[in-house]
């Protein structure tokens, strides 16, 4: 069993649209296995369009976030750190179906909660706790409470993907700290190459480390205790053709990115999920550990905004936000379930 985070530390790039597409289609097609989303976006984004999206599943999120226990993950971290325990997923996940009925019924959400952002600074005090010998390290402790929930689960049936926030926040390095593979979504423009080498400094560190804050970092506390990364599974280019045509933006990505991410893997071969036959050249390492969603935006954006998977989806003429008139066709959605596909198809169970 794997669980995927879908992060990059750069904002725009597209995680909570690709979160509910990939585990929506995942589900689909996996009618076998349970399928959760965890949302540690304050935002929230993922939840509200998987709950049904727009004014509903915002609507809906809300009433998840109001119960006295939340069921969301302010819910589940709160009775985590409380009581010292690993709490039953059950208590605070929802079966996403019982609420849109557009989605499989083998899915389910621990929804995002917009107070998560309120309660980084109590989650970084139990993690910064003074330890006491025969104790729990409590920096460890608290970074693992999501590790400790998937290893909870019945590993045979469930898959798992963490919608993530771009900032490097705790709440964020809990979800890093309980997956095991990363999929990281990138746009076709330089800042998403400097992203990429953000996002390996913030989880490895830098060589050396920085003489005055080096020894604070995420990547160094986890290093000392020995704690294990999530590895890159996909780099997952998304929205290449919002300003140009496919070819060009795969040329910008391919530009901008792919060189990156080259150097990263020949220098360290290991932060990158294994391959039954691992690349020795550049192009075969793109087609290891590039997917692909550039075609798929127009249907795709209308799909979320209505959370409904796009082999849900019909020709018709959607709202979206204050345009009445969106119109996406049948050649759009064939082209944007095939683009979602080829990076399903890609994710194992």
């Amino acid at each position: 069993m794997e669980a995927y985070s879908i992060w990059n530390n750069k904002g725009g790039t597209g995680k909570s649209t690709i979160t509910f597409h990939i585990a929506s289609r995942f589900a689909e097609k996996h009618p076998e296995r349970k399928v959760l989303v965890v949302d540690m976006c304050p935002q929230a984004n993922s939840s509200m369009l998987l709950l049904g999206g727009g004014v509903k599943g915002e609507a809906e999120l809300l009433k998840l976030c109001s119960f006295a226990k939340p069921k969301s993950v302010v819910g589940y971290i709160s009775d985590a750190i409380l009581n010292r325990t690993t709490p039953d997923i059950g208590s605070y996940s929802i079966q996403v179906a019982t609420l849109n009925d557009k989605v499989s019924h083998n899915l389910y959400l621990l929804s995002g909660d917009g107070n998560l952002e309120l309660m980084a600074p109590a989650i970084n005090d139990e993690a910064n706790r003074t330890p006491f010998p025969g104790l729990a390290d409590p920096w460890e402790w608290v970074h693992l409470i999501f590790k400790r929930m998937v290893d909870a689960l019945d590993g045979d049936n469930w898959t798992v993907f963490f919608d993530t926030n771009p900032s490097f926040a705790i709440y964020t390095e809990l979800a890093i700290c309980g997956s095991s593979r990363l999929l990281v979504p990138v746009n076709a423009d330089d800042s998403s190459r400097v992203a990429v080498k953000a996002l390996f400094a913030l989880l490895h560190g830098t060589t050396p480390p920085h003489p005055f804050f080096g020894n604070y970092t995420f990547a160094a506390k986890a290093g000392t205790r020995k704690m294990a990364i999530p590895q890159v599974h996909l780099a997952i280019g998304n929205r290449f053709t919002q300003f140009k045509g496919a070819a060009a933006a795969f040329e910008a990505f391919s530009e901008a990115t792919a060189d990156q991410l080259w150097s990263e893997y020949t220098a360290n071969p290991a932060r990158f999920a294994p391959r039954p036959t691992p690349p020795t050249i550049r192009e075969e390492f793109l087609k290891t550990y590039v997917g692909e969603l550039r075609d798929f935006n127009t249907a795709g954006v209308v799909a979320a905004h209505h959370g409904t998977p796009l082999s849900k989806m019909r020709q018709d003429y959607y709202s979206v936000h204050n345009d009445p008139d969106v119109k996406v066709n049948r050649s759009q959605l064939n082209v944007g379930l095939q683009a979602i596909d080829s990076v399903v198809d890609r994710i194992a169970p």
